[in-house]
């Protein structure tokens, strides 16, 4: 069976960096994994992915060396299963805000005695290049649990959050935490609040030993969260970066002033 290399190197204490997939395209995570990411995540949250495509991603990534994970749209049993089931080597759940919701993120991605994960499918065993029984024998020790903190309520709730057993890393959503603050959404500021928010999550993460993750906009940012001990960084996406590669290339030539183009 393969391993998660993944949550192996956030388990050494290593940096692991990857980027979202936006585009419903078999096509586009094909190519994205060959681009030497660790990870790619298959966004089906606030994007037209349907399970059908996103099993089909899984697969092309797995295959080809990335960890396929997915953004699950809500913490609940069958958002986490669907994509475990048909593929995915872990989940990244949105809006933890309490020690309630973490336990309820690794009861479904946990078979027992972890969790209550339930058996069945095949391209999970798949994915990990073995059978189903020596899947479910090993699952618990590979698949990946990505809490996400991007609410003031998990900031404050931190430390019950992250002392979860079954926790592997906490996500930080800089746009939703900075907006829950009652401030214009973006990936990075200087304002004080952001900033000892970060922090408190980044100390809390390390004293529980759980990976500390973020989302950043470019590869200087991601640099410096790593240096900073961050280790789960997400850069971009596949979309945001082919429309930056685009303006700046129209801007160049001098054409498309005033456009605005998304940077996620």
């Amino acid at each position: 069976m393969k391993q998660n290399h993944v949550r192996a190197k956030l388990k050494r204490g290593e940096p692991s960096v990857g980027t979202w997939l936006t585009l419903p395209s078999p096509v586009s995570a094909q190519l994205m994994a060959r681009t030497g990411f660790d990870w790619l995540t298959i966004e089906m949250e606030h994007t037209p992915f349907s399970i059908e495509t996103a099993a089909e991603c899984f697969a092309i990534i797995a295959a080809s060396g990335p960890a396929p994970l997915a953004r699950v749209p809500l913490n609940n049993v069958q958002n986490i299963k669907r994509v475990l089931d048909t593929g995915a080597w872990g989940i990244v759940v949105p809006l933890v805000n309490s020690r309630v919701e973490a336990e309820a993120a690794v009861n479904a991605a946990r078979y027992a005695p972890q969790g209550q994960r339930t058996i069945g499918g095949q391209l999970h065993a798949v994915n990990f290049d073995t059978d189903p029984a020596t899947y479910y024998d090993c699952a618990n020790e590979e698949i990946l649990v990505v809490v996400m903190a991007e609410q003031i309520q998990a900031v404050e709730a931190a430390d019950e959050i992250l002392s979860v057993p079954g926790v592997d890393v906490v996500f930080i959503g800089p746009n939703d935490l900075h907006k829950s603050m009652g401030k214009k959404p973006v990936f990075d500021s200087d304002s004080k609040e952001y900033v000892e928010a970060v922090q408190h999550i980044l100390k809390t993460a390390k004293k529980h030993g759980v990976a500390p993750g973020i989302h950043v906009l470019d590869a200087a940012t991601a640099k410096r969260r790593i240096d900073e001990g961050f280790q789960f960084v997400a850069v971009a996406s596949e979309s945001g970066m082919m429309l930056a590669k685009a303006r700046e290339v129209a801007s160049v030539l001098g054409i498309g002033a005033g456009k605005v183009v998304a940077k996620y």
